[in-house]
């Protein structure tokens, strides 16, 4: 049965793309083509990003791993994993393990985590410095995390509604917030983007709608999403 609506789903995507192609050659409009990061078109050309860094460094995904709110990636990039551990600061939440506020220390557990993966998560949290403190506190020596942070992007409205939507970040802005708390030479960041790509993104156009040599073709000026693996020593 699920696997029957995933497929309809995917059908439901490409019938989109195929019913309201993308004119490349006319984008001078006042609405975008979705308001919802191209989800109803296919992949999010971020999504595409977030992937690719976390498959890049899925060997670092070991031991025990914490996500936000879920596991989702944890399982699919994991190996060796001992332990899933999901992080969620409201009880309701049937599959968190772990109940605390990562602006708050005291909430939080200290060094039982040997992989924490926090992807498009800072840019809803207004105190983001105390929070990456929070991480801090919850590695382990020795452990990683791997961290994704919003560039060049439209307002999420779900968040914004909710709980709020408050920084973009460059590569330099982010890396200096986390040396401030991890050291210098600890922090390793990648940039993704070009200004096709984030054109596209900030248009709502899928990932499926761009060759890969364009949306992985880099450009550092144009930075759709900052990439981080932040060591604990």
């Amino acid at each position: 049965m699920e696997k029957t609506i995933q497929l309809i789903k995917l059908l439901r995507k490409i019938i989109s793309r195929r019913l309201k192609k993308t004119n490349w050659y006319n984008l001078r409009n006042l609405k975008p083509i979705s308001r919802v990061f191209g989800f109803d078109r296919g992949t999010p050309i971020d999504r595409v990003y977030i992937e690719n860094f976390l498959e890049k460094n899925k060997q670092r995904i070991k031991g025990v791993v914490c996500e936000i709110a879920e596991n989702t990636y944890s399982k699919k990039f994991g190996t060796n994993v001992e332990k899933y551990e999901i992080l969620h600061y409201v009880s309701d939440n049937k599959n968190a393990t772990i109940i605390g506020d990562l602006t708050n220390i005291a909430t939080l557990p200290e060094e039982k985590i040997d992989c924490f993966i926090v992807t498009q998560t800072l840019n809803f949290i207004y105190d983001f410095k105390s929070a990456i403190k929070g991480l801090h506190h919850m590695l382990k020596r020795g452990g990683v995390a791997l961290v994704t942070v919003a560039g060049i992007s439209q307002i999420s409205r779900y968040d914004m509604d909710r709980w709020g939507d408050y920084w973009r970040f460059t590569d330099l802005s982010i890396k200096k917030a986390f040396e401030e708390v991890f050291g210098k030479g600890n922090v390793e960041v990648e940039t993704y983007g070009n200004v096709l790509a984030a054109t596209a993104f900030l248009h709502g156009i899928s990932a499926e709608e761009l060759t890969s040599e364009e949306l992985f073709y880099k450009d550092k000026d144009y930075q759709i999403i900052i990439a981080l693996k932040v060591l604990k020593k």
